[in-house]
């Protein structure tokens, strides 16, 4: 029998309707299945001695299901972390909400967008994003400004100004569409935004550029295309963005966060891992990253909107390195050597995965 090269995702036990890669399944259990089977396959064991198979390797890959799984227990947020979030959102909401409907509700008229809505949290924290959606009397009352006034860099600066009352402590600006509430632990960003259409759940926020405009937006509709793709795929979109991300920090990639779950959503969608659990996530890394140094220069569609986004290549360099340490961190895998597998993931996710499982 000829050997098959290192990571072949084909092997004898395809043949038998087995597994493609199984921890614990060497040549005698093959050898076991081959003899029982040799009815209905037409083959029996004589062969097999004749080519004098070798001596039963043992179990491969034995480290990548504790590792990865350790890995992504390691990028979730600590109770603290994720209590401490909430309590900067709801101060936000209850400003704002004491602003412009006269009450000090801390949940209506806002929703969360970005990662805290999506699921996709990493740790050490991020920015938490939301919408604040307001009055529509507010949307006319500016609207009445003169002719050339930048009506929605005015916009948000009194948005900013209303949560400076409440935060004079904290450091917060208008910045593009959004104000930026920052704190010590977190940055909150509110994107003051109008209801456009409520049964296509689409808004309109501020674009101050060229004097000033308003942007159609449906943030609804990216958490949609997440929760859609994560059920087609076993779940595992969401744990690949997360990994991405921990990527993109770790190595200063230059793409948004936001092209990468598009990404990850395009490429499971066609990955032969795509059902598989942990015990694949060494191959469906290293499959993403080569994947994903074709897409150099080509577009994404944005759900909802169905807006162009150009992915340029300042990326791919990046890519280029994480696919070919990912590539020799599976053969090391393969090989079941924990520490230069580690090491090689290190480079690639940081020290959230571990070198020594």
């Amino acid at each position: 029998m000829s050997q098959l090269p290192p990571n072949d995702p084909f092997s004898l036990a395809d043949a038998l309707g087995l597994p493609q890669r199984q921890e614990g399944l060497g040549l005698s259990t093959i050898a076991t299945l081959l003899g029982s089977s040799s009815a209905s396959l037409g083959i029996g064991l004589t062969g097999l001695a004749a080519a004098a198979a070798p001596a039963d390797e043992g179990p491969k890959w034995i480290h990548v299901t504790e590792r990865f799984k350790t890995f992504l227990d390691n990028l979730e947020l600590t109770a603290s972390q994720d209590a401490d979030g909430w309590t900067k959102v709801h101060g936000v909401v209850s400003c704002l909400n004491s602003a412009y409907y006269g009450n000090n509700s801390a949940l209506d008229h806002a929703f969360l967008i970005g990662s805290w809505a999506k699921r996709t949290r990493v740790r050490p924290p991020r920015d938490v994003d939301l919408y604040f959606v307001l009055p529509i009397e507010v949307y006319y009352r500016f609207e009445a400004y003169a002719a050339g006034a930048n009506k929605q860099s005015a916009l948000l600066q009194e948005v900013r100004s209303k949560l400076v009352a409440s935060n004079p402590s904290s450091a917060i600006k208008g910045d593009g569409p959004v104000v930026l509430a920052g704190f010590t632990s977190y940055n909150v960003e509110i994107v003051p935004a109008f209801l456009y259409n409520e049964e296509e759940r689409s808004y309109y926020v501020c674009d101050t550029n060229n004097g000033g405009s308003y942007k159609k937006t449906m943030p609804v509709h990216e958490i949609d295309a997440i929760d859609s793709a994560d059920a087609r795929n076993s779940n595992n979109v969401r744990r690949l963005i997360r990994m991405l991300k921990a990527w993109q920090s770790c190595c200063s990639v230059p793409i948004k966060s936001f092209y990468l779950e598009l990404l990850a959503i395009e490429f499971l969608d066609q990955c032969d891992w795509r059902h598989s659990d942990y015990f694949y996530y060494d191959w469906i890394s290293r499959d993403f990253f080569k994947w994903m140094i074709t897409k150099a220069n080509t577009y994404l569609w944005a759900p909802g909107t169905y807006n162009l986004l150009w992915l340029g290549d300042d990326w791919k360099s990046r890519a280029e390195s994480a696919y070919a340490r990912a590539a020799k961190a599976c053969d090391y895998e393969r090989a079941n050597d924990m520490a230069n597998a580690g090491d090689e993931w290190q480079k690639i996710y940081g020290t959230d995965i571990p070198k020594w499982v």
